[in-house]
């Protein structure tokens, strides 16, 4: 993992033996990972364990982007501090990769935004690289902690759960020699676990952002589903006791009510963002020719992660439904590496034998991975953005095309759905439908002036909404309410038996204060 521009080691103000050691973790067969009934032994306890009435701002938040534009904050009064718990989206991963996306910038941009405001930052992410430092200074103001939890080297998220007993210990000892944090915003169901506990222990508001809910994967992906079972009940007792949830749009919000029995009161719907200084209109005839593609061709971009739910193979089999005479081209970019491996990326081995069936592998350029500075070009180049995944909890791609004022044609599901405006900015149309999706291309295709229009709408619709300080201005409001309002610690066995809801799992156990 690169540390960035600008970045650099820096010392902690604890011990980093005692802050990362696996072997003090408290679990009850005293090694250092978890398994089977451990794991699920060990995940019940520590919902018991923060079984509380949960304590919240009252009344229901409402996102800042449905009521009008949000200037930058000014320089806080009291400036907060703030842990923010990302255990496998760390800020300083590259892009693109199989677990590297949409969280990872989330984190990143956040924690920029809310530092540039004058707060101080933590970011506890998990140690995945030997030479990793304990901590980097990324700037004035945000760090990034990396806390020791099993082998320090990649290990798929799905497979991560069995770890979070040593990632929690880490994050205790961290709390415990550090100044006070204000808030904890966990990010994703095993941080959310943590920060129940850390609530409990410290008393520190709880704030809780998913960025992907169980039971919708579950609905989309069925018996692909990699991630425990037990997924389901830590995020229901989430929900339950976080003084505050973050959804990501309108679509994640009514997941949380529908499919967990969440209180509307106690969630904000705030949305990602995107960074005006890093995507911003600029030449088509200059990014094709710093790509080397064609001015002549009709660039279809699909830019993102390379896995199945992406809907990829739904984009080759809709330029299979094009006219030869249309001179369309594919351009797919990502992967695990700089150079398109299928060994190393089986999606797009997947992908170049569906292409090969289709007749239509000479209208395809796999690039790679590409780095984060280069894929302005690659939006500003093309004539259109797609994105057509099976289902998508927010979907941050869409914004940066918007942003290069490339219209974008997504699927009508989760947040593409609520950022672009269908008829205005592109077209939605049903996933895993390819004829509707062609219908659309041979539309833009014969109209460039209606997506010159759509580019343009974009970049006003984005600049006005989705902004990354938009998003951090709106998330000190949720800090700032809760500040003072500690979480209570007292047990409820009751709302322990309904979290769980497992008979034979639940135990008397606790994790050691």
């Amino acid at each position: 993992m690169a540390i960035p521009a600008g970045g650099k080691p820096c010392a902690l103000r604890v011990d980093p033996q005692r802050t990362h050691t696996e072997a003090s973790a408290t679990f009850a067969n005293g090694s250092r990972e978890l398994s089977g009934r451990a794991l699920q032994t060990w995940g019940t306890r520590l919902m018991h364990a923060n079984a509380c009435k949960p304590t919240c701002a009252s009344g229901h938040s409402v996102c800042r982007a449905a009521r009008g534009t949000r200037t930058v904050a000014p320089m806080p009064e009291r400036p907060l501090r703030i842990a923010l718990i990302s255990e496998h989206a760390s800020p300083l991963a590259t892009l693109g990769s199989v677990d590297a996306g949409g969280q990872n910038l989330y984190v990143l941009n956040v924690a920029k935004c809310l530092a540039r405001s004058g707060h101080h930052v933590d970011v506890l992410t998990r140690r995945d690289s030997p030479s990793l430092p304990a901590a980097v200074d990324v700037r004035p103001g945000l760090r990034v902690v990396h806390l020791r939890a099993g082998p320090a080297s990649f290990v798929p998220k799905e497979q991560l759960l069995r770890h979070m007993p040593a990632f929690l210990e880490a994050s205790r000892e961290l709390l415990q020699h550090s100044v006070e944090y204000d808030v904890v915003h966990a990010n994703f169901f095993m941080s959310g676990l943590v920060g129940l506990r850390l609530k409990e222990i410290f008393g520190v508001p709880l704030v809780m952002t998913f960025h992907a809910l169980g039971l919708v994967r579950r609905e989309h992906q069925g018996p692909n589903d990699g991630f425990p079972p037990m997924r389901i009940d830590i995020e229901r007792c989430i929900v339950r006791h976080a003084d505050r949830v973050i959804a990501e749009c309108p679509q994640d919000e009514a997941d949380l009510v529908r499919l967990y029995d969440a209180d509307p009161a106690t969630v904000t719907t705030i949305p990602c963002g995107v960074d005006l200084q890093e995507f911003a209109p600029c030449s088509r005839a200059d990014a094709r020719r710093e790509l080397g593609l064609p001015d002549d061709e009709f660039v279809i971009l699909q830019l993102g992660r390379m896995v199945p739910r992406k809907g990829v193979d739904n984009v080759v089999q809709a330029l299979a439904r094009l006219p030869r005479e249309m001179k369309a081209r594919l351009v797919v970019v990502g992967g695990e590496s700089a150079s398109p491996d299928p060994a190393l990326t089986p999606e797009i081995g997947r992908l170049h034998a569906l292409a090969a069936e289709l007749g239509v592998a000479d209208r395809i350029t796999f690039t790679g991975q590409r780095r984060r500075e280069e894929l302005r070009a690659c939006y500003c180049a093309a004539d259109v953005f797609v994105t057509t995944p099976w289902y998508e909890p927010f979907g941050i791609t869409p914004l940066e095309a918007m942003a290069s004022g490339t219209p974008v044609i997504g699927s009508a599901v989760g947040g593409i759905q609520y950022s672009v405006v269908d008829g205005i900015t592109g077209f939605l149309v049903p996933p895993r439908e390819p004829q509707a999706l062609a219908d659309r291309l041979r539309q833009l295709h014969a109209n460039p002036w209606l997506a010159q229009a759509m580019g343009r709408a974009g970049v006003r619709r984005v600049r006005a909404l989705f902004t990354w300080e938009r998003v951090a201005a709106d998330l000190v409001d949720v800090y700032e309410a809760l500040v003072g309002v500690r979480a209570g610690t007292a047990l409820d066995d009751a709302a322990v038996q309904r979290a769980v809801a497992r008979p034979g799992v639940v135990r008397q156990l606790r994790l050691h204060a």
